[in-house]
């Protein structure tokens, strides 16, 4: 009998990533235990003038050979890192297109997007007052669109359940998840959930260029260095990744890996760029986490920082963390493997969530690359991947705007 929906835990069966340092998850996770940090210089065209000079790209990613010429045309590149990753997370949790067909309408998806398709805009842009409205094609309307990935995942694949776009700052990809869970906990059977981002555009990097919390360093080993006295920013990253949320019981009862469970979510909103604030709102959003996974602070092995970068904001998740955990907030380990790839918008904490999972699956804190000199009283894992039992993690994730999320992974066994 299956389990009523109330009873239902929701479950992580398959992981898909295209990041700046690996273009499937086993590549992504090797680079990541190994602190192995890929920001560089931005090499693409138009962007050689801009102050923002370092960036995480994805540079190994080929989208004719994973998306279709038909959809290639329709989107921009963070829809094709989207599709390519929906790919790999629907082959990981074993949901061919047969599965789908058999029943469409219990699978949907959820993304989180905070930049939409800005490259994609900005061509049809230059079209339209370089040589008129003639040679502006008809998919400008939906491709810059931030729900342009959910719509185009769902119509690739024939997904017809609830889809859904959370708009929700960059805490969104947390919160992307948190819903696709509580989609699984009323009943639906699938969900494919995440966040991809492309903001490297010229168009898409000079809006960003009013963030006061943007790194202008141009030495890529000092532009993202949170937690420490030189702190000066954070680095932009495209890529993110999909997972597959499933009620746990089904995925057992198909044969199907259990990965993780996701076990509680908490947000809050605290309002942009008042970082001394986001210590109560993270605090508040880490303690609602804990109580709807029924953990105690004890109970979390782990602890995914948001790590922003900026002083008064890593103080202020320093101090949450503290506020939220008390003396074990001293003790429990913290790690930012952002760092070595960047800051990835709402794509970034939905990265920290694929690889909280293979750290509980291989016993391995990956550790913070670039970090060293740390200023907060924090147990922060630098220099090599930490060798630990870990059960329970929790990711968090702040939006430069001023959202809180936190979200509590079990190991699958737990």
């Amino acid at each position: 009998m299956s389990a009523a929906p109330h009873e239902r835990r929701a479950a992580l069966t398959g992981i898909g990533v295209v990041a700046p340092n690996g273009t499937t998850t086993d590549t992504f996770w090797k680079a990541t235990q190994e602190g192995l940090s890929v920001l560089d210089r931005i090499t693409r065209e138009g962007c050689e003038h801009l102050p923002l000079k370092v960036a995480g790209e994805v540079r190994s990613f080929d989208p004719a050979a994973a998306v279709e010429e038909r959809y290639l045309v329709q989107t921009d590149r963070f829809t094709h890192y989207a599709m390519a990753a929906a790919d790999l997370a629907l082959d990981d949790a074993r949901l061919g297109q047969a599965d789908v067909e058999g029943d469409p309408f219990s699978i949907g998806v959820v993304t989180a997007a905070g930049s939409g398709g800005g490259e994609f805009g900005q061509r049809e842009l230059q079209r339209l007052w370089g040589k008129g409205s003639r040679y502006v094609g008809p998919y400008q309307s939906i491709a810059w669109f931030y729900a342009a990935s959910t719509g185009q995942i769902s119509i690739r694949r024939g997904l017809k359940g609830p889809c859904s776009v959370v708009a929700a700052d960059e805490a969104g990809g947390l919160d992307a998840l948190a819903h696709a869970a509580r989609a699984v906990h009323r009943g639906t059977g699938v969900i494919v959930a995440g966040s991809t981002e492309a903001p490297l555009a010229p168009y898409s990097m000079v809006c960003q260029l009013g963030y006061q919390e943007l790194s202008r360093e141009a030495d890529p080993e000092r532009a993202y260095r949170p937690f420490t006295s030189a702190a000066c920013g954070f680095v932009p990253a495209e890529g993110g990744a999909m997972v597959v949320v499933e009620a746990e019981e089904a995925a057992r009862e198909r044969g199907a890996p259990v990965r993780a469970v996701i076990a509680g979510h908490a947000a809050t909103f605290t309002g942009a760029s008042r970082w001394e604030a986001s210590r109560a709102g993270l605090a508040r959003a880490i303690q609602g986490a804990l109580d709807e996974a029924g953990c105690a602070p004890e109970d979390i092995d782990v602890v995914f920082a948001d790590a922003l970068g900026v002083p008064e904001a890593d103080r202020a998740e320093a101090l949450a963390i503290a506020d939220a955990f008390g003396a074990h907030g001293r003790r429990v380990p913290v790690t930012a493997p952002k760092t070595g790839i960047g800051r990835g918008y709402c794509a970034a904490p939905v990265l920290d969530v694929a690889a909280a999972v293979l750290a509980m699956e291989h016993g391995l804190i990956p550790p913070t690359p670039n970090v060293f000199d740390i200023c907060h009283d924090l147990d922060l894992v630098t220099g090599r991947a930490r060798a630990a039992e870990t059960r329970t993690a929790l990711v968090l994730s702040r939006g430069l705007m001023g959202s809180n999320s936190a979200l509590v992974l079990r190991h699958a066994a737990a």
